[in-house]
């Protein structure tokens, strides 16, 4: 007999170690990098995809790689982003997310993690565009 876990828990409880004390989840969701129809075209799909986790805190957005094979087990930060970002909103099979950095293509058992997320943020907030990738080159300071 084979046991389902649920992956909203798990990955709570595996990205503790990225948290700062204090710091609570508010929503949690699990996107990939290639959408989800090459696997109708290819098996090649499972080598060129990686997993990544979006965790939402009442301070800030942690996008986790949680690598090839797993969904539920972080392994390091990829990006972090302001609270204020609004993530969605989320429509189709797999939609493809663009507000959190780099490409992120999150599939509809998710979309109601995204709105929640959303559904969160303060009234009035400014939507905050993403912030580059980390080790990526400062920007050029003003007029050079």
């Amino acid at each position: 007999m084979c046991m389902a876990v649920a992956i909203r828990p798990k990955l709570v409880e595996n990205s503790q170690q990225f948290l700062h004390p204090g710091e609570t989840v508010e929503a949690v969701m699990v996107g990939q990098r290639i959408s989800g129809w090459w696997g109708l075209l290819t098996y090649l799909w499972v080598f060129w995809n990686r997993f990544e986790a979006v965790i939402v805190t009442q301070h800030r957005i942690l996008v986790l790689d949680t690598g090839r094979w797993t969904m539920g087990t972080p392994r390091s930060v990829l990006r972090e982003l302001p609270r204020a970002t609004r993530i969605g909103p989320a429509s189709g099979l797999w939609w493809k997310c663009l507000s959190l950095g780099d490409k992120l293509y999150i599939h509809r058992r998710f979309h109601k993690d995204v709105a929640a997320a959303d559904a969160a943020l303060p009234p009035g907030q400014v939507r905050q565009a993403p912030p580059p990738p980390v080790g990526a080159p400062p920007p050029p300071p003003p007029g050079a």
